[in-house]
């Protein structure tokens, strides 16, 4: 596991957690807390958790679309399209 540049022990985050909430939020680095030595939690802002997420879901439905490509469940884009087209109510 790659850790971030900040790490911190938890005795940190107890004393100093505006300032840390600051410092997450400007600079968007989330941050590595410790206990006894060892890695325990990350803490990150709620804008990079957010874009986190998203990521995450465009990276699961894309490995959804290659499962299904390489299962062969898919369609020629031509035949989607003509059948967008005959189905299009104008």
């Amino acid at each position: 596991m790659k850790l971030s540049s900040q790490v911190k022990p938890i005795s940190y985050l107890k004393s100093h957690t505006a300032e840390i909430v600051k410092q997450l939020t400007e600079s968007r680095e989330p941050l590595v807390i410790t206990q006894n030595g060892e890695a325990k939690l990350v803490v990150m802002d709620v804008r990079s958790f957010e874009e986190q997420e998203a990521t995450l879901a465009m990276l699961k439905l894309l490995a959804l679309g290659n499962r299904e490509i390489e299962a062969g469940q898919f369609r020629d884009a031509e035949q989607v399209f003509a059948d967008l087209e005959r189905d299009d109510p104008q």
